[in-house]
């Protein structure tokens, strides 16, 4: 057998969550993708990218290799579902006000096709399908490098409000 390996690199999230109440959502995701924030470890992990990000749609990219593979020989449902759940949830945070975070309430995915290493870069592109006060409904799919939908999804968000001073904390607890 021949062994792979794979360096996993991340930054201190706390500077983030201590600035998400200060910021709108799109301000943060904007100075996350503009290297001012750090982004989530999660990132680094998934081997996912934040590329454009506007009011109501974001999009990651991801060029998966080897290391996140399931057992068929394809990369792992887990990961495309990360690029949606990223994808939608981020779509939702980038309406938000000041003062405002998500959680997801749920997520529908659906596999098209199967992904390998090797085959490129993908793009998961999520937008916003109805804003709320409370609930925002969000979309997403995943497009492999020419273009080919592999895999989609639709989330609901739950709208909360970030107390500034506990996120504070938080950060300066890690």
């Amino acid at each position: 057998m021949t062994e792979r390996q794979r360096t996993v690199t991340w930054q201190d999230p706390r500077p983030g969550v201590a600035a998400m109440p200060t910021l709108s959502g799109l301000e943060y995701l904007e100075a996350m993708r503009d290297g001012q924030l750090p982004p989530p470890p999660i990132m680094g992990a998934m081997l996912m990218t934040l590329g454009s990000v506007e009011a109501g749609r974001v999009e990651f990219r991801c060029e998966p290799d080897e290391s996140l593979y399931n057992p068929l020989g394809s990369v792992h449902g887990g990961v495309l579902c990360t690029l949606l759940d990223s994808a939608t949830g981020c779509a939702g945070q980038s309406i938000l006000p000041v003062g405002s975070g998500y959680t997801s309430i749920d997520i529908q995915v659906s596999y098209l096709r199967p992904v390998r290493a090797g085959d490129g870069m993908l793009r998961a592109i999520g937008t916003v399908k109805k804003p709320g006060r409370r609930v925002i409904f969000t979309e997403a799919e995943v497009l492999d490098a020419e273009g080919r939908a592999v895999a989609s999804a639709t989330s609901t968000l739950l709208v909360l409000s970030l107390d500034a001073s506990a996120a504070a904390t938080t950060a300066a607890a890690g």
